[in-house]
């Protein structure tokens, strides 16, 4: 029976490995296992006389520890040893000690009571080699560089005051794909793509203002869509260097090199724009070409590259990593979950109708959906919450490491070990929700005040909690009412396949659909009321 799981796994990485590299990655695996077997024996022996309690957990092979690691639903696994182990459980993943944490009371330990030791990320040597060496908002260590770069993003880009300012841009983006559906009426449209074109032309007008036309802008879309997608992709990939830390200099599956050539691509796209804008920039950045309120988020940041200030100071390729972390942020994740949105409302066709009744109801049949109108749009609102509970666009969400050894459940988790925290676990649990598996925005309706995206609220956490809970929120969220409310409100929508729309699910650090959603568009409301 070990012997067929260890074949299976082995045969599925490889598959998901370069094909002309299977002789050379065969060779090596071996040659890993005779090296290390005898010290990863010792280090067994070791850990087994030591006095700390940790979690239980499946004992693993030696070398591999636990070979299920490989497989491509880590979510569903976690879950099942969940039963077997409890709600925290460790995990030999090769040279890597995990833990996992599926249960709101330990939630809050890690969140609440031992934040800052649990503060830390632990990203894969691909997240690494995407952000330049972890340089971004998402990845990078914590201490006062993340702070000051956070702090400055949720200011300069996140605040009410500048998403009120930019409105116009959401709304010209999200009216361009109204209209866009009406040329489609009648055949088929690919909900995700529509989406993530709409989010990525928003998310560059914020980032570098009116410096694309309107025809580069939707080219730039368009290629940085293909490299964040394979950026994106690559990262959900397992990477045995990630488990043997010793091997990450070797790059044996070649997955670094990878990213480091899709990231050579996104380079050319943001290099063009950012020299563009550094002819803008004065060197006295006392005397800025435009007032405080007509800066764009690139001018800031080049304009902390001038500072003499070393303290302050940044450099161009720390402006690259974030960047790259806010056009990946705010485009992927926030299109994968109005996908999903779109899905299962076209699965429960009593849902759209709800849906679709309530827009008439707060914006009239004729009338153009404003943001102003979103905050009377209760049950749109309890479908998109319902939607992350169901699928959370990260189901393990980032994984944590502790900067010292501590006491978490009452078993010790060491210094740097993999922390992950099973979101999609927590949001199924037929302890904490009634018939989980039921997809039932009415559950969210009843009490909403209680479903926020906070984190305070241990049994339900999208986005995360504690101090590195997402920072995009404030923008995720308005994109994804207003595009979903946008979509429903002008058109019926219906899915190409004879039955319900398909809800299976491709796992990844991103979880999206097995299929892309494509859906046929009817018209809704007569020609007037089709926004312009």
């Amino acid at each position: 029976m070990i012997m067929h799981t260890i074949l299976a796994k082995c045969a599925w990485w490889l598959e998901n490995s370069n094909k002309r590299d299977m002789p050379v990655q065969a060779a090596l695996t071996v040659s890993i296992a005779t090296i290390f077997l005898f010290w990863c024996m010792v280090a067994f022996i070791k850990s087994r006389r030591g006095k700390v309690l940790l979690p239980p957990g499946p004992r693993g092979l030696p070398v591999v520890g636990y070979l299920p690691f490989l497989g491509t639903n880590l979510h569903t696994e976690f879950a099942e040893l969940a039963h077997q182990y409890g709600p925290i459980f460790k995990l030999q993943l090769g040279n890597k000690l995990c833990v996992v944490l599926g249960s709101p009371p330990l939630i809050r330990e890690i969140t609440r009571d031992q934040d800052i030791v649990f503060a830390n990320r632990d990203p894969p040597l691909a997240a690494v080699a995407a952000t330049y060496g972890g340089l971004d908002i998402a990845w990078s260590p914590y201490g006062s560089y993340w702070r000051n770069m956070r702090k400055m993003f949720v200011r300069e880009m996140l605040s009410g005051r500048n998403l009120d300012a930019c409105y116009d841009l959401r709304k010209s983006e999200v009216r361009k794909a109204v209209e866009y559906v009406s040329t489609k009426v009648g055949t088929v449209v690919d909900i995700g793509e529509l989406i993530f074109l709409t989010e990525i032309k928003v998310i560059m007008s914020m980032l570098w203002g009116g410096t694309l036309d309107a025809e580069k802008q939707s080219k730039v879309g368009a290629e940085f869509k293909g490299a964040v997608e394979q950026i994106v992709g690559t990262l959900s990939k397992p990477n045995i260097s990630d488990f043997f830390p010793i091997l990450a200099r070797f790059d044996i599956q070649g997955i670094e090199k990878q990213v480091k050539a899709l990231l050579k691509k996104v380079d050319e796209i943001v290099d063009a724009v950012i020299h563009e804008r550094i002819k803008m920039v004065p060197n006295n950045v006392q005397d800025p070409i435009r007032n405080e309120a007509e800066k764009d988020f690139i001018q800031i940041l080049l304009e902390l590259v001038k500072l003499e200030n070393e303290g302050e100071k940044i450099t161009l390729t720390q402006v690259k990593a974030i960047v790259m972390d806010i056009m990946v942020g705010g485009t992927d994740t926030t299109a994968t979950m109005a996908e999903w949105v779109m899905t299962e409302v076209l699965h429960n066709r009593e849902i759209m109708e709800k849906v679709q009744k309530e827009l008439e109801d707060v914006i009239g049949i004729n009338n153009t959906v404003e943001e102003i109108h979103l905050p009377k749009l209760r049950y749109l609102d309890a479908v998109v919450k319902e939607t992350f509970r169901l699928h959370p666009a990260l189901p393990l969400l980032v994984p944590k490491r502790p900067s010292q050894s501590c006491t978490v459940g009452g078993f010790t988790i060491p210094k740097d070990t993999r922390v992950f925290v099973n979101a999609w676990q927590i949001h199924r649990d037929p302890e904490l929700w009634d018939n989980p598996l039921e997809f039932k925005p009415e559950r969210i309706l009843a009490t909403p005040s209680k479903w926020d995206y906070s984190g305070n609220n241990f049994q339900y956490i999208p986005f995360g909690s504690g101090r590195r809970i997402c920072a995009g929120i404030p923008l995720a969220e308005k994109m994804l009412m207003y595009i979903a409310a946008s979509l429903l409100h002008s058109y019926d929508w219906k899915s190409t396949k004879s039955k319900e729309a398909d809800l299976s699910e491709k796992f990844g650090i991103v979880m999206r659909k097995s299929t892309p959603l494509l859906a046929i568009p009817t018209k809704k409301v007569d020609k007037s009321g089709v926004p312009a």
